[in-house]
């Protein structure tokens, strides 16, 4: 039987996103009544800019006092899709204790203080849902935090930046320069006109700590989280990629140690070979790739952004959360009880891929192997091509770890027959 009495919905930001989470609130309201038990009725809409026309919107319901709105204590549900730390770090906890539950898209807090705002939501008796944070549209948190709650993960492999998986796609399917790619992106609307957060890993770092911390039921911040960009990955790293029968994708990469004791989580561009399912996201999309004990490899797949994507996770979580309040529950909260180390990035073991510059001349060869010898470092492979007297000289490595190829790569700069190191990436997936 459904509830007469409607549950009020706040909504702060109406973007992108929540101009569509308002419009799917009213175009779909019936069928949202029908799953949730209840009527939902939008009850205000908190905006910097208040004189904007807002379609659908009645703007009697628009104000620019969040605060206010927040602390009126007859709302059911704050949906917060404003971004950044401040002020939403403090309206969200204002919204806990005035009654509220909480919906949010804002990776950037959860990532740095997630714990805090979960142990404000179990303080308060209330929920804090935040699937649209990570991967837009594509049902992740919410499979990792419960459907394999009884299994054991071992690793979260993922492209988690459209704008990134973009850019990297067109310079391998079209042999675009960097700068051109991005200017591609940029112009279709892809890319910010600031693209710092997505090239330099800002952004992916933030999903990498949020993902890290449900799957290993591990406190994990963005400070723990290892980040490297994307901008110095070449037209000739993608030839070298091709090659060995790969492409380069940015990964966030979230891991259990060998002996479980640990995790790791980082953020950097790798070589996956084209074999993996990974290679295969093309464009705009976002994928990842879970490894668990029990049930195997899983893969999720779809749009990682965009207003509707995101406001499809934003309303998937506000029914949820509507359930709750119907029923007098909560759904599950924080699950950090393994409290697992997180291992500096030195620890972490993969494969590499090095390129040198080095002198055309008998013994070169010898040299560098020995350098890698002399730090524990295992040669998978080697090619070399040479040409009036300087040579390239590209070493894949077996696994390693990343303090010894670091040694190894300090050591080679010394070498009088290497002239330059033209890349260094990480080869993963295999």
């Amino acid at each position: 039987m459904m509830r007469t009495r409607p549950l009020k919905v706040a909504l702060l930001g109406c973007g992108v996103v929540g101009s569509e989470v308002a419009r799917i609130m009213t175009t779909h309201a019936d069928d949202l009544a029908a799953r949730i038990g209840a009527p939902v009725e939008l009850a205000g809409v908190a905006v910097r800019r208040p004189d904007k026309v807002r379609e659908g919107i009645d703007p009697a319901l628009v104000t620019t006092d969040a605060t206010a709105l927040v602390k009126r204590g007859d709302l059911d549900i704050v949906v917060e899709v404003i971004g950044g730390i401040e002020p939403a770090r403090t309206l969200i906890g204002t919204a806990f204790e005035h009654g509220a539950s909480v919906v949010s898209a804002n990776k950037a807090l959860l990532a740095q203080d997630g714990a805090a705002l979960h142990a404000a939501a179990e303080q308060h008796g209330k929920d804090l849902y935040y699937e649209a944070a990570v991967a837009g549209a594509i049902p992740l948190i919410r499979p990792l935090r419960e459907s394999l709650a009884g299994d054991k993960v071992d690793r979260v492999l993922g492209i988690v930046n459209g704008t990134t998986n973009f850019i990297l796609d067109k310079m391998d399917t079209t042999g675009a320069g960097y700068q051109e790619a991005l200017d591609e992106a940029t112009a279709l609307g892809y890319a910010e006109a600031d693209p710092t957060a997505d090239v330099e890993g800002f952004d992916a770092a933030a999903k990498a700590a949020i993902l890290a911390g449900i799957a290993f039921h591990t406190r994990v911040r963005l400070d723990d989280v290892h980040r490297e960009g994307m901008t110095e990955v070449t037209a000739a790293d993608f030839a070298s990629a091709k090659e060995m029968g790969c492409t380069i994708k940015l990964l966030a990469i979230c891991e259990r140690a060998g002996d479980g004791a640990s995790v790791t989580a980082r953020v950097h561009p790798a070589m996956i070979p084209l074999s993996h399912p990974l290679a295969s996201v093309r464009g705009a999309y976002n994928a990842v790739f879970v490894e668990s004990d029990a049930s195997g490899q899983l893969m999720f797949y779809g749009p990682g952004a965009g207003g509707a994507p995101t406001a499809s996770a934003v309303l998937g979580d506000l029914v949820a959360v509507g359930r709750n309040r119907i029923n007098g529950t909560t759904g599950p909260g924080e699950s950090a009880y393994a409290a697992l180390p997180v291992s500096p990035m030195g620890e972490v073991v993969t494969r590499y891929h090095i390129s040198l510059d080095v002198a055309d001349k008998p013994g070169v060869l010898a040299q560098v192997a020995t350098v890698f010898a002399e730090h524990g470092v295992s040669i998978d492979t080697v090619r070399q091509q040479g040409k009036d007297g300087e040579a390239s000289l590209v070493v894949v490595t077996h696994r390693a770890s990343d303090a010894a190829l670091g040694g190894t790569v300090e050591t080679l700069r010394k070498l009088d027959t290497v002239r330059g190191v033209a890349s260094i990436m990480r080869v993963e997936g295999e």
